[in-house]
């Protein structure tokens, strides 16, 4: 039986695989570089969905994870002191942006964005939360209730209330074609709206992913963010910035993507590329919010010896090599490669730094073309390169490569990139 059988024999149907019966066994890595259990290496530009944040087997970072090991010691629980948990909270709280800021670990992005979730909550006696359309913030009970997008949305259970606002994106919806201004504009009407009609007047939170994640790095202007704000707080409404995907300097122009609105959140969200590959997420707030919870909690494996270690090796590693700058060097050689492509299938080319989304659609129109993104997403495969897909419609391949990622291979992953959407371009001529 192969491997992929015995996946489908003992895992639930809706954990899917990339590449169908073809599905791919990653079995070791270097760098920006993976190798298949055939033997086949492949330059990844996913990073397992933006979680091997500085690449594969680096040193920093194994080393500091095997001095834990040593000790032997990988979990004690918070109920006694964790040197690793409290150093890494006090980098953390320093870049953050937020003064006086309280850090709480968690094991992932649900986990931290529930958190988030229960913390607001409590500080405003309020079950109620705004979201945006298209968005995702995890798979736990709670953030599938403020998922936005109908494909990640398992359940209409909820234990919470509710109300959207409309995504930014540019292609088709309330804000198709406007202009930045004139989307900002419409954006603040529409929060305005959803206050004075839908809701019962004491929203706990706004949660919002600067670049939308799963949606398929859809982004409105920078000020957003800043927008909302003005309008939540005249009613002492809590602004919460999802950065599971967006922080650590990935966007390169900034360290957190709620930098280029022009606010600083109350609470904000983490998890992936802090662990590298090690289980770590959670949330740094105002110390108010955060003190909010009116019982005894904590989390059991949250910040654990081991994760911890591998989370302040992975920090130190990001500030002390400059990652945000390089971020923002190598995403505007793949970003102006990409955006100079003729290809009428590709309606856009989106995002910033490392985080870019190219959304596929049928030729002359914006009509979602998730076989052709399929197409061009398993040409890059068969080209030596791996990517991911997301959008609403399926229709958007989504690059998050390492930070480190160099020059030399962004080139490279571009022009495999290029060769496979040139040839789809070329078939959905034909058809």
């Amino acid at each position: 039986m192969s491997l992929l059988d015995r996946h489908r024999a003992v895992m639930p149907g809706w954990m899917p695989v990339y590449y169908g019966d073809d599905a791919l066994e990653i079995v070791s890595g270097s760098g920006r570089r993976v190798t298949d259990a055939r033997g086949r290496s492949y330059l990844d530009f996913f990073g397992g969905v933006l979680t091997n944040m500085i690449g594969y087997d680096i040193a920093e970072v194994s080393d500091a994870v095997r001095r834990q090991i040593d000790t032997g010691v990988a979990h004690t629980s918070t109920l006694y002191l964790i040197r690793q948990q409290i150093e890494l909270a006090e980098k953390i709280a320093r870049v953050s942006g937020i003064p006086d800021a309280r850090v709480f670990f968690t094991n992932s992005g649900s986990e931290a964005n529930e958190s988030a979730l229960l913390f607001a909550c409590n500080v405003r006696r309020s079950n109620q939360i705004l979201a945006i359309k298209n968005g995702y913030h995890g798979r736990t009970f709670a953030t599938m209730a403020i998922t936005g997008h109908r494909s990640w949305s398992s359940s209409s259970l909820t234990p919470l209330t509710v109300n959207w606002l409309s995504s930014a994106d540019r292609l088709r919806g309330r804000m198709a074609g406007l202009s930045d201004g004139d989307l900002l504009d419409a954006a603040v009407d529409d929060l305005r709206e959803v206050l004075a009609t839908v809701t019962a007047g004491d929203v706990a939170a706004l949660i919002a992913e600067p670049i939308q994640g799963v949606g398929g790095f859809v982004h409105g202007p920078d000020g957003l963010l800043g927008a909302y704000r003005k309008v939540l707080a005249e009613h002492g409404i809590l602004l919460i910035a999802d950065e599971v995907q967006t922080g650590w300097g990935r966007t390169g122009e900034h360290f957190w993507g709620y930098q280029a609105h022009g606010v600083t959140p109350d609470l904000i969200t983490f998890a992936k590329g802090i662990g590298n590959g090690f289980a770590l997420g959670g949330v740094v707030g105002r110390a108010e919010v955060m003190n909010a919870v009116p019982a005894i909690s904590f989390s059991t494996f949250g910040g654990n010896p081991v994760s911890a270690a591998a989370g302040n090796a992975v920090l130190d590693y990001v500030l002390d090599h400059d990652l945000q700058g390089n971020a923002k060097r190598v995403g505007e050689i793949l970003l102006g490669g990409l955006r100079s492509l003729p290809a009428t299938i590709l309606a856009e080319v989106r995002g910033r730094g490392l985080m870019i989304g190219l959304e596929f659609v049928r030729p002359g129109t914006t009509e979602p073309d998730p076989a052709t993104t399929v197409r061009v997403f398993d040409l890059c495969r068969e080209g030596g390169l791996l990517v991911g897909k997301g959008g609403l419609y399926g229709n958007v391949l989504r690059l998050g490569p390492a930070l480190t990622l160099t020059e030399e291979e962004a080139r490279e992953g571009l022009a495999i990139l290029t060769d496979s959407i040139a040839t789809a371009d070329a078939e959905a001529r034909v058809a």
